[in-house]
């Protein structure tokens, strides 16, 4: 992307965080919440049927589209969803937390203010001593969220917690183990891990490495980061559906509730 169209992406996700809610969902304020709410509000269709991460593959596509269309529909944005290829910035050698993804003026803003022995929202993350609290940098630094952390309803900043142990598993190398899979049910799996990571794979390494908000199941979509990673997520599904598109295009699997199997 140039940097005008980053910006102006920015600057619709910002929009979407000012224009008004139009869900009746309890406690929310704006577009942006309209969103984040609706995915608390099916978190345990989405991830947690029978096999966990069923369904989040299917969710998410139609997901960014609705997200996708509303942008230019409601904020003026001129160009795609973008994605964010996490594996290149994993692979080159140095943090990940370098990634421009993050930068102050053309990105995301980086980590959250370091909290010594920090340990999640409900005390259940290992301790990074990296970040945990408020994001100190970018566009996003003033915005509170309405939703979350989980299913709650409560005023509170964008957390980061950055996890380079969770990075690990984003490499390039195991999204060609994900892609290299022959029927959707092996690259489901490999794409978001069986039952709760370990091993995270990459799905939970895109949530895990940025952590914070994003670590969390029922309301990560409130950090905008969460949608650059789950539409590379869609990319990549798109990319091993490409290889024998006539089939796979129609290839599906996993449970749809806690008895009924695809």
């Amino acid at each position: 992307m140039s940097s005008l169209l980053q910006l102006e992406y920015l600057d619709a996700v910002l929009c979407m965080m000012e224009l008004p809610s139009i869900t009746p969902f309890n406690g929310i304020k704006s577009r942006s919440d309209d969103f984040q709410a609706l995915h608390v509000a099916l978190s345990y269709r989405i991830h947690w049927v029978i096999g966990y991460f069923d369904q989040f593959l299917y969710f998410y596509r139609g997901f960014l589209h609705f997200y996708e269309k509303t942008l230019p529909e409601n904020c003026g944005y001129s160009s795609a969803q973008p994605y964010w290829n996490w594996s290149l910035d994993i692979d080159n050698g140095a943090s990940f937390a370098e990634s421009p993804i993050f930068d102050s003026v053309y990105g995301f803003g980086g980590n959250g203010a370091c909290i010594f022995n920090w340990t999640g929202f409900f005390g259940n993350s290992t301790p990074t001593n990296s970040g945990g609290g408020c994001i100190q940098d970018g566009p996003f630094i003033s915005y509170n969220l309405s939703v979350g952390p989980g299913s709650s309803v409560t005023n509170h900043c964008i957390r980061r917690n950055f996890n380079n142990n969770s990075a690990r598993w984003g490499k390039v190398t195991q999204v060609a183990n994900t892609t290299k899979q022959s029927n959707f049910e092996a690259f489901r799996q490999e794409a978001g891990g069986v039952f709760r990571p370990p091993p995270n794979k990459i799905h939970g390494s895109g949530h895990g490495m940025i952590s914070g908000e994003m670590g969390n199941v029922f309301s990560s979509p409130g950090d905008p980061l969460s949608y650059l990673h789950h539409a590379n997520l869609d990319r990549v599904w798109a990319f091993w559906q490409n290889i024998g598109l006539e089939a796979r295009v129609r290839d599906i699997s996993g449970y749809t509730t806690s008895g009924n199997r695809l």
